[in-house]
């Protein structure tokens, strides 16, 4: 029959918990990395989101396009011949220099560590969930244009990009 003692069961618990801290304290050291490495002036590929749709003052603009890079909510709008970065969670619009950007037919290259310092004064910012339809909507500048993104939405309410 095993008989343990109380002290030795104790420093067991103890060893396992001190590995368990290690671990996770460098799995969080590692996250930063991960978000680091979207930033290292590596040029990603963004496609274009079908059936996008966007409003420049409620009236469509004669040349436009929506792109989708790897994590949702980053969105690249062209506008005639500028071009917006939206960050949707951080409720962000920064304004890119087109020459940074490399278009490939429907796609076009661009790296985020081209995002500029300082965003673009953005007073009304609203996100809205409508139906089968995420519509972002934003002002730019204090009594600038509006630019409404539509983007489409599958059945689980996910974008489809």
């Amino acid at each position: 029959m095993w008989v343990r003692r109380t002290g030795e069961v104790k420093r067991r618990f103890l060893a396992i918990g001190a590995v368990s801290a290690v671990i996770l304290l460098l799995l969080g050291m590692r996250v930063p990395c991960f978000a680091k490495s979207n930033t290292d002036g590596k040029k990603s590929t963004w496609h274009s989101i079908e059936f996008g749709i966007v409003k420049f003052n409620d009236k469509a603009p004669n040349s436009w396009n929506i792109y989708h890079g790897e994590k949702r909510g980053l969105l690249l709008v062209r506008l005639w011949k500028r071009y917006l970065f939206v960050d949707v969670a951080e409720e962000e619009v920064y304004d890119i220099d087109p020459r940074v950007i490399t278009v490939e037919g429907d796609a076009v290259e661009w790296s985020l560590a081209d995002v500029p310092d300082k965003p673009i004064e953005t007073p009304e910012f609203k996100e809205r969930n409508v139906g089968m339809v995420d519509r972002i909507q934003f002002r730019l500048g204090k009594t600038g244009h509006m630019l409404e993104l539509q983007i489409p939405m599958g059945p689980t309410g996910k974008p489809l990009y």
